[in-house]
């Protein structure tokens, strides 16, 4: 219960700085040209060495680019440790990305509409921005009904897109419903690069490229992610076993009680250690039992007994039957 009062005193307090933040910045974005500016959140980031660093979504139209997402941050008294932060490194990953993209038929990403580094008196605001798409996010899709040639079908597109990410040498690390953007032809695009590293060599199926344990989101972390070890292809092929799950099921194969929720961070953190480290691989139930052989594979417990690659597991998706 404490850690659920120490959130609820954040949150407050968090509530309080938008207040004063967030008219500037509206201030800001009218002076660079943007209009029907609507903020949808905000957040605080904590980096080693750097003051307040506050980070957000803004949805706005501009002349030029239209109806736009901004994600932007705000650096107060900023040091060069900032451009370690999230955003700063993910414009970077998306400038590579787009120059892949230029290169190849791949399309993995949004369009890259173009970022801003703004100096405020005593405050940096980068702005990163990108299209804005009515579909919204696979997530919101999955939250209505759908058939089983359409759930197919974002399967596939899925499994497409980040066969094409790792063919670019790079490692998504935050794969889930959430950061595929549907755009407006229906096409699924990754989205949200803040924790993609790059893949050192050509062994993309054994290449470990960091000892990041729990970054990432918990309920698509690899069992080898708990146990501190360094991150790889079959760790983005683990999240999406989950995703594949979870667009057939409407839920995720693993899950944590509000009872563990509301503990402190530590026991979180071992509530969820234990569902991908000792749970087995649900069932699907007969209509999806197709996908069963797949998924087991995918969600393997050792990262060996994974597909050793995305371009595989793809092409197990592809001999299924299709839907009729």
């Amino acid at each position: 219960m404490r850690n659920s009062a120490s959130n609820s005193a954040a949150i407050q307090a968090l509530h309080r700085q938008a207040k004063q933040m967030l008219p500037a910045l509206t201030d800001v974005l009218i002076g660079l040209g943007y209009s029907e500016i609507v903020h949808q959140r905000i957040s605080q980031q904590n980096i080693a060495g750097a003051h307040d660093c506050y980070q957000g979504l803004t949805r706005a139209y501009q002349t030029r680019f239209g109806q736009v997402m901004i994600k932007w941050q705000l650096d107060s008294n900023p040091s060069p440790m900032a451009d370690n932060s999230s955003l700063h490194h993910e414009i970077r990953v998306l400038r590579t990305l787009n120059q892949y993209q230029k290169n190849s038929s791949a399309i993995i990403t949004p369009p890259w509409l173009d970022h801003k580094t703004i100096s405020l008196s005593q405050q940096r605001l980068t702005v990163l921005i990108m299209p804005y798409y009515s579909n919204g996010s696979l997530a919101y899709a999955l939250k209505q009904a759908q058939s089983a040639q359409q759930k197919h079908r974002f399967i596939i597109q899925a499994a497409i897109l980040i066969d094409h990410l790792h063919q670019s040498n790079w490692l998504h690390n935050d794969i889930k419903p959430s950061n595929l953007l549907i755009s407006d032809e229906h096409a699924l695009m990754l989205t949200d690069f803040a924790l993609a590293e790059y893949i050192k060599g050509a062994q993309l199926k054994s290449q470990t490229v960091g000892r990041v344990s729990s970054a990432g989101t918990p309920a698509y972390l690899a069992p080898e992610c708990w146990h501190g070890q360094g991150k790889t292809v079959q760790t983005d092929i683990y999240a999406f076993g989950v995703l594949l799950y979870e667009v057939l099921m409407g839920e995720r194969p693993f899950a944590i009680t509000q009872q563990h929720r509301e503990q402190q961070e530590a026991a979180l953190i071992a509530a969820w250690a234990t569902q991908h480290c000792q749970q087995p691989t649900p069932i699907l139930p007969k209509p999806h039992q197709r996908y069963q052989q797949i998924l087991n594979r995918a969600l393997a417990k050792p990262v060996q007994q994974r597909y050793p690659s995305m371009q595989e597991l793809l092409k197990a998706l592809q001999t299924l039957h299709p839907y009729q």
